[in-house]
């Protein structure tokens, strides 16, 4: 009797941290098997037909899928309330995740190329267009996975146990751990990923869409990579054209980790924040 009231709720529910847990070990389970059999298969075929994708991050995209669907069936959970059914796709809250997205390093980045503390350099000839479609295939599943592993399942059941404060905490600091192993990573740009957890964090919570939030990351990271032709949290990226880089202070600039990593970037995201929280405000009045 007291091991089951330590396992599960009066409603019978399974309790928060065994949740998590069944969440975690499924999703290594499924990560494991999807690396191990789906990925070589695809692979194989690709490599018969002449293609060398790059499939770690769909691999990984399509194991975090495989691990909500099993956790939400054996825990009587639903995908709505994780900001991922059908109302949460629609056009409009995608457009307004993205644009959220583009906005917040875009707009930051274009100020310091105006002060020149960014510079913009030639680079080996060839198709931007091209370079931009390839790089779209390589960060949408990646920015896909890291919002499942940080801001679905595991974000909604921190929030409806300990509250969404908690819950925006402790997934921003495990985003940020993620990035340590990272190009560069240092203490000023592991804690703006940790910012960015909390900022992706918001996303969610004021539009209620993890498709919003996904759409976000997407949009941060290709307008670095496929306009601004930069690193990606310190991750160097090989484009054609032209690309963009430090030639000021790297506590605005970001260094070699990225405009990402620098003061200027933590300003967008901050008025970004600021517009979530009215936005956030806006949806509980309407709500209530």
């Amino acid at each position: 009797m007291i091991g089951r009231d330590l396992a599960f709720t009066e409603t019978g529910r399974l309790r928060a941290p065994w949740r998590l847990l069944l969440f975690l070990a499924t999703a290594l389970v499924c990560t494991v098997l999807v690396q191990g059999t789906v990925a070589p298969l695809v692979a194989g075929v690709a490599g018969w037909l002449g293609l060398r994708p790059s499939l770690y991050n769909w691999a990984y995209a399509l194991a975090l899928l495989a691990a909500h669907a099993l956790v939400l069936r054996w825990t009587y959970d639903d995908w709505a309330g994780m900001g991922l059914g059908a109302r949460s796709a629609r056009p409009a809250l995608l457009a307004e995740g993205a644009l959220i997205g583009v906005l917040a390093i875009g707009v930051p980045s274009v100020a310091l190329l105006g002060i020149g503390w960014l510079r913009v350099e030639p680079a080996p000839a060839g198709s931007s267009l091209a370079a931009a479609a390839q790089l779209l295939l390589f960060l949408a599943p990646a920015a896909l996975w890291e919002e499942l592993l940080f801001r679905g399942y595991a974000f909604t059941v921190i929030r409806e146990r300990w509250g969404a404060p908690a819950a925006l905490v402790a997934t921003s600091l495990a985003f940020g751990a993620l990035h340590l192993g990272n190009p560069g990573a240092n203490l000023q740009s592991v804690v703006q990923v940790v910012f960015a957890g909390v900022w992706l964090g918001g996303v969610l919570l004021a539009t209620g869409s993890l498709y919003a939030a996904w759409m976000a990351h997407l949009a941060w990271n290709w307008a670095m990579a496929a306009a601004l032709h930069t690193a990606v949290s310190g991750l160097p990226l090989t484009v054609p054209d032209y690309r963009v880089v430090d030639a000021g202070p790297d506590w605005a600039t970001g260094g070699a980790w990225g405009p990402e990593g620098g003061v200027g970037a933590t300003i967008g995201m901050a008025l970004a924040l600021v517009y979530l929280y009215a936005r956030l405000v806006r949806r509980k009045e309407n709500q209530g």
